[in-house]
Parts: structure tokens; sequence; C-alpha cells
């Protein structure tokens, strides 16, 4: 799964960064791959959280509704 990111580097030093197509999934770290491991980590709990309390239910689409793999 890919998705962008925005990395920020910090005047204290340090990164934070940010997934757009998650509001509000972000997090920081001391380095580049500290920060992107930790947001890692907040997207697959945010993602299991979303999962869990709205279930997909393939039957309630409209017909109208397209079904596409798209990478994340």
């Amino acid at each position: 799964m890919k998705v962008k990111v925005i990395l920020h580097p910090e005047n204290e030093g340090g990164y934070s960064v940010a997934i757009p197509a998650l509001p509000g999934c972000v997090s920081c770290g001391d380095t580049m791959e500290e920060a992107l491991a930790n947001v890692r980590e907040a997207a697959e709990g945010m993602i299991e959280v979303m999962n869990e309390q709205n279930p997909f239910d393939p039957e309630d689409r409209s017909p109208r509704d397209q079904v596409m793999e798209i990478d994340l």
C-alpha cells in the first residue's frame, strides 16, 4: 500500500510527518526513518479503528458506484 506523506523538518530538530489522505494522522521522530516508522504505525492503528467502527458492506452500494483498485 502506498500513500503520500508530508515530511517536515522541524527547527528544533527532528521531523513531523502527516498523511493527507488520513486527516489527523500525524507523527514525528528524531530522524526521517523514525518519523516514517511512527506514522506508519499511526496509520495502521487509525485504519484498524476505522474498519471496526464502519465495516464495509459490499451489499450497501448504489448501482452507480464504481469499484476499483488503487495503490495506497
